[in-house]
């Protein structure tokens, strides 16, 4: 009863009832921009990974194997599409860090201002064609019903065989269950997910010990400047609110 202030420590507010705190009069703040830097170069370092096929390398020497047939064959980045589910700030920071590799950048965002895609060089597709157009996708929708298992069998059904999927965002939004049958049919070639919807992943995941998935233990958010900046950004939006301040990112502004 005495609550004035629930400040999420991240970027998504899907564990939070925001309509039962505002009913309470609590206001909600949030800090959507910590980790901008660390999820882009977490994302990019695993499609880097996955696409040169990396770990499974690594692992065939580890083994004793010294073998470069074995993980042919490899495809060049350059000229190739990258997909972003989402452009918001952390794809946006992708962009330019995508096309490094000579990748051409494609998005779907039904939110985003035309005119920030066009800033970035970016075009703008359904989502139909971005699962169909795109060599690779990276995901950074939010959590929200509508796009739980957003990536789900029918999705993969309309993704490029060579395709790659990586997903630093939330664990939800991949029907992990669907991914590993299109794995094993061969509908897409590989995914790296740095979340999953149960974390860690029971021992029997279906994903766990393929060479073609890699996974981390969410890490992307993670530096210790990231960790440093969201602690004191977490408790600069408590502070805001009770003293009176506006904050810098509310979610229910009109408490």
């Amino acid at each position: 009863k005495k609550c004035k202030v629930i400040s999420r420590m991240g970027l998504g507010v899907d564990n939070i009832d925001i309509e039962a705190a505002t009913r309470a009069g609590i206001a909600v703040v949030y800090v959507p921009d910590y980790c901008v830097d660390e999820v882009s170069d977490h994302a990019m370092a695993l499609l880097l990974c996955l696409a040169r096929k990396v770990n499974f390398a690594n692992r065939l020497v580890q083994s004793g194997r010294w073998e470069m047939s074995a993980v042919a064959p490899l495809s060049r980045l350059r000229g190739r599409t990258i997909g972003l589910a989402g452009l918001g700030r952390i794809p946006q920071a992708l962009v330019p860090k995508a096309k490094a590799f000579g990748l051409k950048v494609i998005a779907f965002d039904p939110y985003v201002e035309k005119a920030v895609a066009a800033e970035l060089a970016v075009e703008l597709i359904s989502f139909e064609m971005l699962l169909k157009s795109s060599d690779y996708i990276s995901i950074h929708v939010p959590m929200m019903p509508e796009t739980k298992h957003l990536f789900n069998a029918s999705a993969f059904r309309q993704m490029k065989p060579e395709a790659l999927l990586v997903n630093t965002a939330r664990g939800p939004l991949v029907d992990t269950d669907a991914l590993a049958k299109a794995l094993d049919g061969g509908q897409i070639a590989g995914a790296a997910l740095d979340v999953m919807p149960v974390e860690p992943p029971p021992a029997d995941s279906p994903l766990l010990g393929r060479d073609n998935v890699i996974i981390t233990p969410h890490t992307a958010f993670y530096s210790v400047e990231a960790l440093d900046e969201l602690q004191a950004k977490a408790a600069r939006g408590v502070v805001d609110v009770l003293t009176g301040k506006k904050p810098t990112y509310p979610i229910n502004p009109d408490v």
